[in-house]
């Protein structure tokens, strides 16, 4: 198996501390990014939505647990691998969501919708392309249409 070293951009601020399944779309966080990353976020508050990729820091894969489940546990859902799940607990623990800005600031996002407790590492911050990302209701800057006009 290949190793891979990440670094951390940096983190969430989060009003929910635990682990949980549902109630996402309600929170409001902010994704803190170190300041040597701090110019990075130049021109992200032009679009209305972004991708987080987070490592998810609690998460913990067992494969007999959770290499085939049913998601959240629910005897009412089929049994799927982890492939076919969003769940938390994967080989590697990385999460992405498709987010709502709501405000950026000097070395801060904030964001509506993402499922990711206080404390979470941040990997990546991208903004949302909806040639890409086919988010309903996006909106992102005139130069991002022209930018992908005739790639697909």
């Amino acid at each position: 198996m290949t190793s891979i070293a990440l670094t951390a951009i940096g983190h969430v601020e989060s009003p929910v501390a635990e682990q949980r399944d549902a109630g996402w779309g309600r929170v409001v966080s902010r994704v803190v990014v170190k300041p040597a990353y701090a110019d990075g976020l130049r021109g992200l508050e032009e679009f209305s939505h972004a991708l987080v990729v987070t490592y998810l820091h609690q998460a913990a894969f067992d494969p007999a647990r959770d290499l085939v489940r049913r998601p959240r546990g629910l005897a009412t859902m089929p049994a799927v691998g982890i492939f076919a799940q969003r769940a938390k607990d994967r080989p590697n623990p990385l999460g992405v969501t498709a987010v709502r800005i709501t405000a950026v600031g000097a070395g801060w996002v904030e964001v509506a919708g993402l499922d990711a407790i206080d404390g979470t590492p941040v990997l990546d911050v991208k903004p949302y392309f909806p040639e890409y990302d086919l988010v309903p209701d996006a909106r992102v800057p005139a130069w991002v249409g022209a930018l992908m006009k005739g790639y697909f």
